[in-house]
C-alpha cells in the first residue's frame, strides 16, 4: 500500500513565480507539485495550499489519520503560529519544514521558527528543490 505524504503550503505560496522572483524563483506552485509527484511515484502526494492558518491546522489534524508524514512550508506562519506548532506536535509521523529562501539571511523576525520546535528535519535556502529533498527524506523515515 502506498504511503501518503501531505505537502502543505502556507500563505502567499500560491503566488510563486509571480511574487518576488529574485527571492523565490520563477517556478510556480503547480511546478513544485509536479516535481514532488515525479520524485515520489510510489507514494500518494497530497499537495495543498492555503492562506488561512485555521485551514492549515485542520489539514495537519487530518494528517493524523490520513498521512504517514508531513512536508510543510508554513511561510509567514513559521514565525507566528503556535497553533500550527501545537497541531504538528499532535502528529506522530515525521515532519519536514521547508523554506525556499534562506530565512536566516533575511530579516531578523524570520530567524525564529515555531515549526522548527517540532520538525524532524529542516531545509532552508535550497529553492523549490528543497521540497523534493524534504519529500525524499520523509519517505526514507517511513
Amino acid at each position: 500500500m502506498a504511503q501518503t505524504i501531505f505537502v502543505l503550503n502556507g500563505p502567499n505560496l500560491n503566488l510563486l513565480g509571480k511574487r518576488e522572483p529574485e527571492i523565490y524563483g520563477s517556478d510556480t506552485l503547480a511546478d513544485v507539485e509536479a516535481m514532488c509527484r515525479k520524485a515520489a511515484p510510489n507514494a500518494v502526494v497530497d499537495f495543498r495550499q492555503s492562506n488561512h492558518e485555521g485551514v492549515l491546522v485542520d489539514w495537519i489534524q487530518e494528517a493524523r489519520d490520513a498521512a504517514s508524514a508531513i512536508v510543510i512550508n508554513p511561510a509567514a506562519y513559521t514565525h507566528t503560529s503556535v497553533a500550527i506548532l501545537d497541531a504538528l506536535s499532535a502528529f506522530d509521523g515525521p515532519v519536514v519544514e521547508v523554506h525556499i529562501s534562506d530565512v536566516h539571511k533575511r530579516e531578523a523576525f524570520r530567524h525564529h521558527s515555531y515549526v522548527s520546535l517540532r520538525a524532524d528535519h529542516v531545509i532552508v535556502g535550497h529553492g523549490v528543490a528543497g521540497y523534493v529533498e524534504g519529500l525524499e527524506w520523509a519517505l526514507g523515515q517511513i
